[in-house]
């Protein structure tokens, strides 16, 4: 049944061995790394990690802010390349792919100067194969695309790139709303603990905001997003990068759920990890 759905909704699969190579690589690390974080084994640059970790002082240390710009700007120099000296202006969806993930990232960039507030630091081992899996994303799911124009890959059946648009402007939007709530929060907890030290890390049980039902609500609109950038891509890398995403992200929130029911003892029970009401 599968196998006649699918290739109404997606490109054939492009003749290239690294996209393929690459298709399953992106949805087995995702998910793999997703099954990690239910397991309690967290990447460093999470307050798990900050927490539980007993090897952090052997490693070398940047701030937070500076490694989560490491982790961002080459994905967002790739999407932004794609555009001033790659551009394929005769087709749309290839710029609309290379447009959302150039502005996925750059807001990505804007929010850690501007709106995150950060307790820690993060392990440059841990920064620099991060960034490096954003680049490869970002590159290949923009190659993926270009491929689709220089084979003359047939467009799908059914076009999703408008729904995709409304999907990824709605990812995008509440996953920067619930970032500032965050950002609210944890400035009003440093304001009320001014006098403490640089390495506290004093948080609350998040509210306001689709909070009140979830604990990671700016998850579950990035996986939004990135099902938005899917349906406008409609390639089968686009598919699969995103699959293996939503387990990531699946397992982050539990493990997320998981902490703060071990740091909260009044957290409320009926606050799910992702999914209002189900999961």
């Amino acid at each position: 049944m599968v196998s006649m759905v699918w290739p109404t909704f997606v490109f054939p699969p492009p003749s290239s061995v690294f996209v393929t190579a690459m298709s399953v690589i992106s949805f087995t690390g995702l998910a793999y790394t997703g099954i990690s974080e239910v397991r309690g084994k967290h990447l460093q640059y999470s307050k798990f990690w900050q927490y539980n970790s007993g090897e952090s002082r052997s490693q070398i240390h940047v701030s937070g802010r500076r490694g989560m710009q490491i982790i961002y700007t080459p994905a967002f120099l790739a999407g932004l390349t794609s555009l001033v000296f790659f551009p394929q202006y005769h087709d749309i969806r290839y710029l609309l792919v290379s447009s959302a993930l150039t502005i996925h990232f750059l807001k990505r960039l804007l929010e850690v100067q501007f709106v995150h507030k950060y307790s820690g630091g993060m392990a440059l081992d841990s920064a620099v194969p991060i960034s490096l899996s954003y680049f490869m994303s970002t590159a290949t799911m923009i190659y993926a695309q270009h491929l689709t124009i220089t084979q003359g890959l047939l467009e799908p059946p059914i076009d999703l790139k408008f729904p995709g648009i409304l999907l990824f402007l709605l990812g995008i939007s509440g996953n920067f709303y619930h970032h500032y709530l965050l950002s609210t929060m944890r400035s009003s907890s440093s304001s009320q603990s001014h006098s403490k030290s640089n390495d506290d890390k004093d948080y609350k049980i998040p509210r306001g905001g689709l909070f009140e039902l979830v604990v990671c609500p700016h998850y579950l609109f990035e996986i939004i997003g990135f099902i938005g950038v899917s349906c406008i891509s409609q390639t089968l890398y686009a598919f699969s990068f995103t699959v293996g995403t939503v387990f990531y992200l699946i397992g982050r929130s539990y493990a997320t759920r998981r902490w703060y029911l071990s740091k909260f003892k009044h957290f409320p029970h009926s606050v799910k990890a992702l999914i209002p009401y189900l999961l």
